[in-house]
């Protein structure tokens, strides 16, 4: 008696039954082929989250400015500098081809421009008077299934799933008392960071009530005066991203500085430079580097 294999029953070769199992490979290797490899990021908050997932863009806006004000993630020189976030080099970015353009909200009037250039993605990470940490960790995955990189996605979610308890718990004696959050304008002003921030957000996840009660109010003008931060003595400043060069000198003679309490008790951190209006990485990078400096400083209890 003859025994037939069952792949031959129904008359097909060695040959066809080969084609056959090869061919769900050649489908995955063909839907791989649909995923945007050529991208170019005109917002930086983007930007963050396609590195974050491994992809380096072939272009991207300011990244000299990049680079000094978000340090994180670290953009290859080969990578084409745009020009201004504000007007993109839309000639360069023709030349260049890209697959997908990245890009927020904040740039739909451009979107006819880009949209004869590339296809487009946009996702909201900042809106007025919301926390947007929330808006960063979901253009994580959102981003990751439209670059076929869901588990990278996965990773960074995990990641920051795992960090941030613990970082909390760290920080949990640094509870009792709240954080002015600041950028130096001048030797005369600050920039103030509220919930309504990535800063102010990451500090409410941490655990770490903010001494800042309104919105945010972070502009070029840096509007609020020095002397506000003294409506709360038993806070504690933290200065995010450096001083400028020429309010160094002034602040170290201000008489309103230097009077306040958390400055003459050493309830002051500084951190390194952070992008204010980043995604993930920028908010992971403010809450990595202020449990740093909080637990090496003693006097911020």
């Amino acid at each position: 008696m003859t025994v037939h294999n069952k792949f031959t029953l129904s008359g097909l070769g060695r040959r066809q039954v080969l084609g056959l199992l090869a061919a769900p490979l050649f489908e995955r290797l063909a839907q791989a082929e649909t995923f945007p490899h050529r991208i170019a990021a005109i917002d930086w908050a983007m930007l963050e989250t396609a590195m974050a997932l491994g992809i380096t863009p072939i272009a991207a806006t300011e990244l000299i400015q990049f680079r000094k004000d978000s340090v994180e993630p670290l953009v290859p020189n080969n990578v084409a500098d745009l020009g201004l976030r504000g007007s993109p080099n839309f000639e360069l970015l023709y030349l260049l081809k890209p697959d997908l353009i990245l890009i927020s909200p904040f740039y739909t009037r451009y979107q006819q421009q880009l949209d004869a250039i590339a296809p487009t993605m946009s996702l909201p990470f900042y809106v007025k008077g919301e926390p947007p940490f929330a808006k960063a960790l979901a253009a994580v995955p959102a981003l990751g299934e439209r670059l076929g990189r869901n588990a990278q996605a996965t990773d960074v979610l995990r990641t920051v799933e795992q960090s941030l308890p613990v970082m909390r718990g760290q920080l949990s004696a640094y509870a009792n008392r709240p954080s002015y959050v600041i950028n130096i304008g001048d030797s005369r002003h600050f920039r103030a960071f509220g919930s309504d921030s990535m800063f102010g957000d990451i500090l409410m996840r941490l655990g770490l009530p903010n001494a800042w009660r309104e919105g945010s109010r972070f502009t070029f003008a840096a509007p609020v005066p020095l002397e506000t931060l003294a409506e709360n003595p038993d806070a504690r400043i933290v200065v995010v991203s450096d001083v400028p060069v020429e309010a160094r000198s002034g602040l170290r003679r201000s008489l309103i500085w230097n009077a306040l309490e958390p400055v003459k008790n050493k309830r002051l951190v500084m951190l390194d430079n952070i992008n204010p209006y980043g995604g993930v990485t920028a908010g992971m990078r403010f809450a990595r580097l202020l449990a740093e400096a909080l637990l090496a400083n003693e006097d911020a209890l």
